[in-house]
């Protein structure tokens, strides 16, 4: 009866070899390097549930990831030595623009809605824009980031000149908020508004979204290198169907998801990470077809609005720096 069975066993290998197919133990997992934006945080739980529940290794893959350089995700990425990463809608727009665009592109929405805004302490006339008149406010002196405040601002009839731009050395925004170091901070809610709400920090706070819907852009969305996924399509979808099904699993478990980010990342607070994750879990997929999916429409509209207001070295045509081709 073994001998037998052994004949089977081999008859069905040889088989799989003529027609091209290896068992799955068998294959040799495809090496792909993922970069963060940041250090470990609820943005990248998909990857990190992908990666201890086997999501990656069934697709054939083995994913590592690795940290940022100091000149960010898009250049490694760009060059070849990470196949995905972590950027924002808003940073890619010079590596995709310009005379001699990176091999880069957004593959993949994280969140399907952008959740920054201002917050301030509660209770000093900041819950609006123009009330930031006067005020104290913590700038990474970045282009973009200057004209969104002003747009708003001078929406709500404020003076934009009049607000106090205090480079930003904000490393805990609840210390800056309960010392006085700063009256206004850009935060992304998800993560540290809900530390706010943790500390007990009574806060005003108004998003971006809620006063101009051309600022519902994508952040943070996964990037792709455009000439290895051209070459591997079949391995960048397999990336993507891992990395969705991650996701996905999250929203579904978001205790246990948060437990398998603390354990990636034992530094992070088990409770921050457990509320980040429970209000992130409305935007991973929210009103979209699925988890991932970039609407060339509002995609089109924030770089459209980056081309009026001069923001750009030169005007950027619709529907780049993005694809849902290798979406499932």
């Amino acid at each position: 009866m073994k001998r037998k069975w052994t004949s089977i066993v081999a008859a069905s290998a040889l088989f799989a070899l003529a027609c091209g197919t290896v068992p799955a133990q068998a294959e040799e997992l495809q090496e792909i390097t993922f970069v963060l934006d940041w250090t470990p945080n609820t943005n990248h739980t998909g990857i990190y549930v992908a990666q201890e529940k086997g999501f990656f290794e069934e697709a054939g893959l083995q994913v590592t990831v690795v940290q940022p350089p100091d000149d960010g995700a898009e250049v490694l990425v760009a060059s070849g030595k990470a196949q995905f990463g972590v950027s924002f809608q808003d940073y890619l727009m010079p590596a995709v623009s310009g005379e001699n665009p990176m091999p880069v592109a957004a593959v993949a929405a994280v969140l399907q809605h952008n959740t920054s805004g201002i917050i301030s302490r509660q209770g000093e006339g900041m819950d609006h824009p123009a009330g930031m008149e006067g005020k104290k406010y913590a700038t990474w002196d970045l282009p973009i980031e200057k004209a969104t405040l002003q747009q708003v601002v001078e929406a709500d009839g404020g003076d934009f000149s009049k607000i106090e731009l205090i480079p930003s050395t904000v490393t805990d925004e609840v210390s800056a908020l309960q010392s006085h170091q700063v009256d206004a901070i850009w935060i992304f809610y998800g993560w540290a508004g809900v530390a706010t709400e943790l500390a007990g920090l009574p806060t005003d706070y108004f998003s971006f979204i809620d006063i101009d819907p051309v600022f519902d852009y994508y952040t943070p969305v996964l990037i792709g290198n455009t000439d290895w996924m051209a070459e591997n399509p079949d391995a960048a979808k397999a990336f993507l169907a891992a990395a969705r099904k991650g996701y996905e699993y999250a929203v579904e478990n978001p205790e246990e998801a948060a437990d398998i980010l603390c354990a990636a990342a034992p530094e992070l607070d088990p409770e921050l990470v457990l509320k980040s994750q429970e209000y992130l879990n409305d935007y991973y997929i929210s009103d979209a077809p699925q988890w991932g999916y970039i609407d060339p429409e509002r995609w089109n509209a924030f770089y459209n609005w980056l081309n009026e207001k001069g923001l750009t070295e030169t005007e950027i045509p619709e529907n780049t720096g993005f694809t849902n081709e290798y979406l499932n």
